[in-house]
């Protein structure tokens, strides 16, 4: 998987934009910069973003060609960012140490969901908000008759609301819904497509 995103962060152009994603700059005016966990963060065009506004960001990714676009678009934002490449599983920041994070497209494979969100989790402070917009289970029939309609092939990688719930137990739901919607984030984020966008609360 690491070659498979190394190999797609290889290219001058950044895959899907440098600009963040809609629903993640909507929701992020709403609270108070902090410190802020971006994991699954590919080439860094959220927490960069955050960062513009005085988050202080913290990414990470399995891809060693995704860190280094991360931190060009940061320096031409002339802007620092911290980021480290390795899995969720290598991952050992402090407990409760965190105001939000942002999972933009972050996706796992089926099995491994449950103790990733766990330990994603534990590094939230009571009252840290979680921003999310992922492709729904409802995205299949997008990608049957579009091969550019992007996301995750196998179909346990995917969402439904009820996955959210559980994932997010702790949390109190600000916003979840489903969304038919037109993405156009670079060249590999431009089809219509089905997402889940969620945002929470801890308790």
């Amino acid at each position: 998987m690491k070659e498979f995103w190394d190999s797609r962060y290889s290219d001058a152009e950044y895959a899907y934009g440098e600009e963040p994603n809609e629903y993640v700059k909507q929701q992020l005016a709403k609270y108070p910069a902090g410190k802020a966990l971006f994991p699954a963060e590919g080439e860094g065009r959220n927490c960069v973003y955050a960062a513009t506004l005085g988050w202080d960001a913290y990414a990470f990714d399995i891809s060693s060609e995704g860190k280094k676009k991360a931190l060009a678009l940061a320096a031409k934002k002339q802007i620092a960012i911290h980021y480290d490449v390795c899995g969720v599983e290598e991952t050992a920041y402090a407990p409760a140490s965190f105001d939000a994070m942002i999972l933009c497209y972050s996706h796992f494979p089926a099995a491994l969901k449950p103790a990733f969100y766990q330990q994603l989790n534990s590094y939230m402070r009571s009252g840290a908000v979680v921003i999310m917009e992922v492709f729904s289970k409802n995205h299949v029939q997008y990608q049957r008759v579009n091969e550019n309609a992007g996301g995750p092939k196998d179909p346990g990688m995917l969402y439904d609301e009820a996955e959210i719930h559980s994932l997010f137990a702790d949390y109190d739901v600000i916003e979840l819904q489903e969304l038919h919607t037109q993405l156009n984030e670079g060249s590999l984020h431009s089809a219509m497509s089905c997402v889940l966008r969620f945002t929470g609360v801890k308790r």
